[in-house]
C-alpha cells in the first residue's frame, strides 16, 4: 500500500530581475517566491516579493494582500520620474474575467513603499452600468465623475429583441458592471524614461460574456499618488 502523500514544498523562486531600485548605484536582486498546493498545477500561492539590496546584502520581504494566482512576473521601470527603477509585480487570478492583480513598489525617501494596488484602485474607482430605453447603456464613472453612452444597436437585432420591445423600451431593468483590471501596461508616452500606467477594465452587460467594451484609464504619478489623467471607453466594432 502506498502511503505517500504529497506535501506543499518550501517556497520556490518563481521569477527574478536584477536592477538598481534604490538609486544608490548598486544592482539589487528582486525576486518572487511562492508555494504550490498541487505540483501538477501552474497555480501559485503565498506569492511574496523579496529585494536583496546590492549595497548591504540585506533582504527585505513584502507580503501581498492578494497573493495567489498564475504567471507571476516582475517589471522594472520608473513610474515616479525620479530616475530610479520601480518594481511592478503582476499575476493572473485565473477567473473568467481575465482579472489581474498588480502592485508597484517604489523607493521613496530611502524606503521601499507600495504606491499602487490594483484591488485598492478598483475600490476607489467604482462604476455603474445601466441599460436605458432607445437601445442605449450608460457607463457612469464615480471617480472621476463622468458618463459614457453606448449605442447597443451594433450588438445585432437578435440581442436587442431579447431585452427591448418593438418600441425600443426595456422589457425589464438591466444593470451591468465593470470588472477589476484585466490589463496593466507601463507606457512611456513622452519617451523620456518616465512611465504612465494604462489600466483596462472590461464592461459587462447582462452576464460576464456579454462584453460591451472597456474602460481605459491612463494613470500618471503626481508627486505622491497616481491620478487618472485620461479616461475613455472603447467599444467593439460591428462586423461589416
Amino acid at each position: 500500500m502506498n502511503n505517500y502523500h504529497w506535501r506543499p514544498i518550501m517556497p520556490l523562486i518563481v521569477t527574478s530581475k536584477v536592477g538598481d531600485v534604490t538609486g544608490d548605484g548598486f544592482p539589487d536582486w528582486i525576486y518572487l517566491t511562492a508555494n504550490k498546493q498541487d505540483p501538477t498545477s501552474p497555480y501559485w500561492v503565498n506569492i511574496s516579493l523579496h529585494i536583496k539590496y546590492g549595497r548591504t546584502n540585506r533582504i527585505e520581504t513584502f507580503a501581498f494582500p492578494e497573493n495567489q494566482g498564475y504567471n507571476p512576473t516582475i517589471w522594472l521601470g520608473d513610474f515616479t520620474g525620479n530616475g530610479i527603477n520601480d518594481v511592478f509585480v503582476v499575476f493572473d487570478t485565473g477567473g473568467s474575467g481575465g482579472i489581474l492583480i498588480g502592485y508597484i513598489y517604489s523607493s521613496i525617501q530611502g524606503r521601499m513603499v507600495k504606491i499602487f494596488d490594483s484591488i485598492q484602485f478598483s475600490e476607489q474607482h467604482p462604476y455603474q452600468v445601466v441599460y436605458t430605453n432607445g437601445y442605449k447603456a450608460h457607463v457612469i464613472s464615480e471617480n472621476p465623475h463622468k458618463k459614457y453612452t453606448l449605442d447597443l444597436q451594433y450588438k445585432g437585432q437578435e440581442y436587442l429583441n431579447e431585452i427591448y420591445d418593438s418600441n425600443g423600451n426595456l422589457k425589464q431593468p438591466i444593470e451591468g458592471w465593470v470588472d477589476p483590471p484585466s490589463a496593466l501596461y507601463p507606457i512611456d508616452i513622452a519617451r523620456n524614461g518616465k512611465y504612465d500606467l494604462q489600466v483596462l477594465q472590461q464592461i459587462a452587460g447582462r452576464f460576464h460574456a456579454d462584453g460591451l467594451g472597456y474602460v481605459e484609464n491612463l494613470l500618471n504619478w503626481n508627486n505622491n499618488q497616481f491620478t487618472i489623467v485620461r479616461q475613455t471607453v472603447a467599444i467593439y466594432g460591428e462586423d461589416m
